[in-house]
């Protein structure tokens, strides 16, 4: 019963992505075709994360690490770690004064309707191409000189072994921060593994920790960066756990 339940709440996301996709990307996509006016799209985008996110069941609480501030003026490197694809619209939602471009793949360009927005908006990699990864860097510079930030998942993808907490990082978002020395905006998303998973039979509404662990500078070199976020995240990642499961032991005995 549990899996039909769980399959039919899929089907509802299904349906409402058709909605807000076809609603919200008309005007994301004409907006699209002049770079200044992306700031105005990104408002719609944000728009169709809302209804993803919330229309699904889901809420979130915002627990501050780090007093450090944000500047709405300045391009940031957001990254956190990946575990769903509600990752995506939970990054657009926790950042109004931020225009995100994220770095995604070119498969899903293949995605009716989405694909055709999809690829207007974000900076596209193919994984197989080595010169598609290569020239990722000059396409995300060209972003953040228009005044967008850009969003990475630096483990690249989500694993599929299930018991890995967190994978290892990939050079990408490093690389550019130290490049272009643009700040790297650290999060942690504690609960959407469990909560939506990319196992369709599984799943359910709920609430999910989102931990802002601070900004790093791009004063050191790309491996120190990596290094520091990942243990920032792994850190996080790590206490929750202990803490959940400590939880559950003590309300067994």
């Amino acid at each position: 019963m549990t899996k039909i339940l769980n399959y039919l709440w899929r089907f509802w996301l299904l349906l409402l992505a058709f909605v807000l996709t076809v609603t919200m990307g008309i005007p994301v996509y004409i907006l699209s075709f002049n770079k200044k006016h992306y700031k105005y799209a990104y408002r719609f985008i944000r728009i169709w994360c809302f209804g993803m996110f919330y229309g699904m069941g889901l809420r979130y609480d915002l627990i501050n690490l780090s007093d450090q501030k944000k500047d709405r003026n300045k391009p940031y490197v957001f990254i956190s770690n990946h575990t769903s694809i509600m990752d995506i619209m939970l990054t657009c939602i926790l950042m109004p004064d931020h225009p995100i471009c994220f770095v995604g793949k070119k498969e899903l360009v293949k995605i009716p309707i989405f694909g055709t927005i999809y690829k207007r908006i974000c900076v596209m990699v193919d994984r197989s191409s080595a010169r598609s990864r290569a020239d990722v860097y000059r396409r995300c510079a060209e972003k953040m000189e228009e005044g967008n930030s850009i969003a990475i998942f630096p483990e690249g993808g989500v694993p599929d072994d299930t018991t890995i907490i967190l994978d290892e990082f990939k050079d990408g978002a490093f690389t550019l921060s130290f490049k272009h020395q643009s700040p790297i905006a650290v999060y942690t998303f504690v609960g959407l593994k469990e909560i939506f998973p990319f196992d369709s039979s599984k799943g359910y509404p709920g609430r999910v920790k989102v931990y802002f662990n601070g900004i790093l500078q791009p004063s050191g070199s790309p491996k120190d960066l990596k290094t520091e976020a990942f243990e920032e995240i792994k850190k996080r990642c790590w206490n929750t756990l202990y803490k959940r499961n400590s939880y559950i032991c003590l309300r067994n005995f």
